[in-house]
């Protein structure tokens, strides 16, 4: 493991987990993420990312009840932890910061 760094993608996971709050599994982390980022990615990427991210101690995981839909089987679910709400919060306020830094010329067209 690389340590605590959030790649963007973990970012990106974590925020899409968030949003699902308590209905994040793999397949639809894998739906938002290609609909919302435009993104393609395999369902192989995502387990391997929520993997990660548990190993980093910012997402926990739970199995739901079995369902007739899914012929009697349980989805693998995440939740933020306290440690992944932070990291969020910590990403944010820096890229606020590093947002705020930027003078407006920056991005005026240079003749």
């Amino acid at each position: 493991m690389k340590g605590k760094h959030l790649g963007e993608l973990e970012e990106i996971v974590l925020l899409i987990v968030a949003g699902l709050y308590d209905n994040a599994y793999g397949v639809l982390i894998k739906k938002e993420l290609e609909e919302q980022c435009n993104r393609k990615i395999t369902i192989s990427t995502v387990h391997n990312v929520l993997q990660r991210l548990q190993e980093k101690d910012y997402l926990s995981s739970r199995h739901s009840e079995p369902t007739k839909e899914r012929g009697g089987k349980r989805k693998l679910l995440f939740t933020l932890t306290v440690a992944g709400q932070n990291v969020l919060s910590q990403s944010k306020d820096l890229r606020d910061k590093l947002w705020s830094n930027i003078p407006s010329i920056s991005f005026n067209p240079q003749s």
